[in-house]
């Protein structure tokens, strides 16, 4: 079921990323004009516009590349391992 979908969304890549960018533009321009930073607690909260998704973002992309950083560090073996 899950590759049917996966394969529904590679046919319509294109549809999917404006899709994508829309929300994104809407979702930041919610976040310039929607959201009180008066009581923000740190300046990057107050002038940087959707600081929290960004810093999520950056977070996640680090973890990504230690974690493959890590995997060719010798934690990974060969594919067959556990057929012998």
């Amino acid at each position: 079921m899950i590759v049917n979908f996966i394969d529904y969304l590679k046919q319509r890549q294109k549809g999917l990323t404006t899709c994508c960018l829309i929300l994104t533009a809407v979702m930041l321009v919610w976040t310039v004009v929607g959201v009180d930073t008066h009581h923000a607690h740190t300046w990057m909260e107050a002038h940087i516009p959707g600081f929290w998704s960004l810093f999520g973002l950056l977070a996640c992309a680090v973890l990504v590349y230690f974690a493959r950083w890590f995997g060719k560090g010798g934690i990974m073996t060969r594919e067959d391992y556990y057929d012998k």
